[in-house]
């Protein structure tokens, strides 16, 4: 395999913007940030972040919600969605559930969060997103682009006992019957946040009462009045 000396050096320089984050957020009225809602499949992250996104809106709050299911229809497809560009493109570009897919399904994500962050807009995340390394690494690349508190990670504690019994995708029945593999609290590693910015009990609280909270950790930490 090559190493790295002889990896291809892309010839691209950063072009800075007409229109200043700091606009874009006076414009707004509030500042970007990323809030990054992390957890089992099942453990409610897409319902919380939803009614969050919802609250969110009512408040004169631009927001947008980068769901994972939602982005690997498209951005992070697999495989099986690409093999109109041929079956090298499809297992080139197309993104499974390895370990490494995994990573770089996050590192694609946070870019698009950053973005969105820099353009003044609160970006929500639901991602099972099960390694420290990863979404440490999101916040660096958002934070890096803004400042420290631009990113919140939003730990959905709920009991994988109870994220197995709702299983709303079928996954956790398909992971015990041996037809699925590589399902995170199942066959594959999840590694909890060691310092979340907050921490929300998906199995005992509503998902409009949860949003709520991540609400006021938002305007605790001045992201908006």
């Amino acid at each position: 395999m090559p190493d790295e000396k002889h990896v291809e050096r892309t010839q691209v320089i950063w072009h800075d913007h007409a229109v200043t984050r700091a606009e874009r957020e006076r414009l707004n009225g509030h500042r970007g940030c990323v809030v990054w809602f992390t957890g089992y499949s099942g453990c409610g992250k897409s319902t919380i972040a939803n009614a969050l996104d919802r609250q969110l809106y009512a408040r004169g709050i631009h927001s947008f919600l980068l769901d994972g299911d939602n982005v690997r229809q498209g951005l992070n497809a697999g495989p099986d969605r690409l093999l109109e560009h041929g079956l090298e493109y499809a297992n080139r570009f197309g993104l499974g559930f390895s370990e490494q897919d995994r990573q770089e399904n996050i590192r694609r994500i946070a870019a698009v969060a950053q973005l969105f962050a820099s353009a003044g807009l609160v970006t929500l995340t639901a991602l099972v997103s099960p390694y420290r390394r990863d979404r440490d690494a999101a916040r660096r690349m958002v934070e890096a682009s803004g400042s420290t508190g631009d990113f919140l990670e939003v730990f959905v504690d709920t009991p994988l006992e109870i994220c197995e019994a709702r299983d709303p995708k079928g996954l956790y029945r398909k992971a015990r019957a041996g037809q699925l593999h590589g399902l995170t609290g199942i066959d594959a590693p999840y590694e909890p946040p060691e310092r979340p910015e907050l921490v929300l009990r998906g199995d005992q609280e509503t998902p409009e009462t949860l949003a709520r909270q991540v609400i006021e950790q938002l305007q605790r930490q001045g992201q908006f009045p």
